[in-house]
């Protein structure tokens, strides 16, 4: 059994997704950018805001289905180059000041809105 995630306090999806799937207790959350979730604009004045915004998209998407951070088990963070590879971790790491999950981090030619960042992740209750 599946539910459909989608909250007023994450951006609305902005192609034929839903913000997150909670099954058998795992919650897939697809990736998120940095769109302000009650304005709708892209909140992009540095990387470190982007990443930001991302983490706080997540972080509402988490507490929605009664989890946070901790019950994160893997996420994959794209960028738009390995040169801010280091300003996003600085930011992402302040979620994950123990045990932080597995992860990947890759740089890709595009993502959606031309942003610099996408994130997404999976956690288990």
């Amino acid at each position: 059994m599946k539910k459909i995630i989608n909250i007023s306090d994450a951006p609305k999806p902005i192609a034929p997704y839903s913000q997150a799937i909670l099954a058998n207790g795992t919650l897939y959350i697809s990736g998120q950018i940095s769109i302000d979730p009650y304005t709708g604009n892209l909140n992009n004045d540095s990387i470190k805001t982007q990443t930001q915004q991302i983490m706080s998209n997540i972080k509402a998407i988490l507490k929605e289905t009664g989890m946070d951070f901790s019950n994160i088990v893997k996420c994959s963070i794209f960028l738009s180059s390995m040169e801010i590879y280091s300003e996003v971790n600085e930011v992402y790491g302040n979620y994950f000041p123990e045990n932080p999950p597995a992860r990947e981090a890759v740089a890709v030619t595009g993502l959606p809105k031309n942003v610099d960042v996408e994130i997404s992740c999976i956690a288990v209750k």
